[in-house]
């Protein structure tokens, strides 16, 4: 018998859909990637565009369920070079990789806050943190450009 997918081991969309819930809100909350960021970026997105929140509550679900398995399938609003791709949804956030980890942390610990089992947990954070380097391109490009001028 073949091993499940990821997306059933986690109990399918309404426990991902829990997990991206509480993940969300407590993102909002982390002193380096939320609303008291010291990136400016993020601290106007939390402030100014926070009616978005729900709807990005759905897409990050549809996204986890198409990584994991399941059968929805995931269409980024600015789609990236690849159709998981995450470059564009962050580029202008410019996210350092300081604040990608500090958003991994607040994952691991909502993983934690429904009791993931650590190989699922595993599964979860190795297929977000392999989207650290796009996520962070925006943050580069300024660093870089910035680096350029002096």
């Amino acid at each position: 018998m073949a091993e499940k997918t990821l997306y059933e081991r986690l109990g399918g969309v309404f426990a991902i859909a829990a997990v991206v819930n509480k993940f969300s809100d407590d993102i909002l909350k982390d002193p380096v990637a939320g609303l008291n960021s010291p990136n400016p970026d993020l601290r106007a997105w939390g402030t100014h565009q926070a009616e978005r929140l729900p709807g990005l509550k759905f897409m990050r679900t549809l996204w986890v369920c198409t990584v994991a398995g399941g059968p929805f399938n995931y269409v980024g609003t600015r789609p990236g070079e690849t159709q998981m791709g995450l470059e564009k949804a962050h580029y202008n956030l410019h996210i350092s990789p300081e604040e990608f980890d500090a958003v991994a942390n607040v994952l691991a610990r909502t993983l934690d806050f429904y009791k993931v089992p650590a190989k699922e947990k595993g599964e979860v954070l190795s297929a977000f943190t392999a989207h650290k380097q796009e996520v962070n391109l925006g943050y580069f490009a300024v660093h870089t450009m910035a680096g350029m001028k002096h």
